[in-house]
């Protein structure tokens, strides 16, 4: 059986009495692009810089290709790093900053020259070579920080919220580079951000960090479809929740019942759920209908619009139930109850068993 690429296994790091990761454990195969999502102190970039050996594990180890990296000091574990802070030397030129990791190695001059014209023209800075750092713009110096990683064809590439520091519409820009060099190179990506929708567009694979655990790893049609535990649910992606009682569970399916007597059956759940706990059911706004009737064939309740707002492909209603949960409900261009909806309107939210979730308190 062949090991995997890159296997983290049971890492854990304490400071003192706090621990900052306890027991992550993933594999990553190889040319995979993998990102580490979650708030801050959720413990993914203590996990990265175990990766990258700016720090040692309390417990666990970290393998490539089947051997450890554990007893290799960071600067000969060949592992590209790009950071939020460019980290490129002021008084270097652009292809001086590529090719100091290449002089470090003791390249030669002639294939180091192809090199930094190759990982310059990756990144389309060409003919920058000769340009300073501090006569560059933000999104520009970041693409010579991946240049400069790229330049000795690192196994895996490690990006620590690389684009946080730039404005929306150039973060865009430089994700887009980042997702199309990672198509052209193959090259492995450990990627770390706070920001959900920068990692829906750019990974292959998500690992959602809560207060130093991995919650769930997954695709990000899997995070959003299937979380496993109300914190995914909530951190990816807008989520409706509404306070409810556990009537019954069987096979994973619960009945509940809402705080005006409401039902709804057939509700999966996550987590070990207990008949009589109070909990909340689990909603995405696009998956919910408003009708000025109930639906037999679904679950209802009636709510009170309390605001509506028009946004062209799509309307977003807001609506509350009797016992004073807000729902947000997004509507698409057209539907049959946007015409004439107003706030105060009293109408019904209808949804489909299997697009709610109830999750363990």
């Amino acid at each position: 059986m062949t090991s995997p690429f890159l296997q983290i296994d049971g890492l854990k790091k304490q400071y003192g009495k706090v621990v900052a990761v306890e027991n992550v454990s993933m594999t990553i195969e190889k040319g995979e692009f993998m990102t580490f999502l979650g708030p801050s102190g959720s413990g993914k970039s203590t996990t990265l810089y175990i990766l990258a050996g700016f720090q040692d594990p309390t417990r666990g180890d970290i393998l490539l290709n089947g051997r450890t990296l554990l007893d290799t000091p960071s600067h000969q574990r060949n592992i590209g790093m790009v950071f939020q802070r460019y980290t490129l030397f002021p008084h270097l030129s652009v292809g001086e900053n590529v090719a100091f990791p290449l002089r470090v190695r003791r390249r030669p001059q002639a294939e180091i020259a192809e090199r930094v014209r190759h990982v310059l023209s990756l990144v389309r800075l060409e003919g920058f070579e000769d340009r300073m750092p501090a006569n560059m713009s933000g999104g520009q110096q970041q693409r010579v920080a991946l240049a400069r990683a790229l330049a000795y064809d690192p196994p895996v590439l490690l990006m620590d919220e690389p684009l946080s520091a730039l404005d929306k519409k150039l973060r865009e820009e430089i994700q887009h580079e980042i997702r199309r060099i990672h198509h052209e190179t193959g090259v492995t990506i450990l990627y770390v951000t706070h920001d959900q929708e920068e990692a829906l567009r750019l990974s292959d694979r998500i690992a959602v960090f809560s207060k130093g655990v991995i919650d769930q790893i997954g695709t990000g049609p899997e995070l959003y479809s299937n979380p496993s535990t109300r914190f995914v649910a909530d951190f990816i992606g807008d989520s409706d929740f509404m306070r409810c009682q556990v009537m019954a569970v069987e096979n994973g399916k619960a009945n509940i019942r809402f705080a005006d007597g409401s039902i709804a059956s057939g509700i999966p759940t996550h987590g070990n759920v207990l008949v009589g706990n109070e909990t909340s059911l689990m909603l995405r706004p696009e998956r919910i209908d408003l009708a000025r009737q109930p639906d037999a064939m679904r679950s209802s309740i009636p709510v009170t619009i309390s605001d509506v707002t028009f946004l062209g492909n799509n309307t977003h209603v807001k609506a509350t139930t009797a016992w004073d949960d807000e729902l947000a409900v997004r509507l698409p261009y057209g539907h049959e109850c946007v015409q004439g909806l107003s706030r105060g309107d009293r109408l019904f939210v209808n949804w489909s068993p299997d697009v709610a979730h109830i999750f363990a308190e």
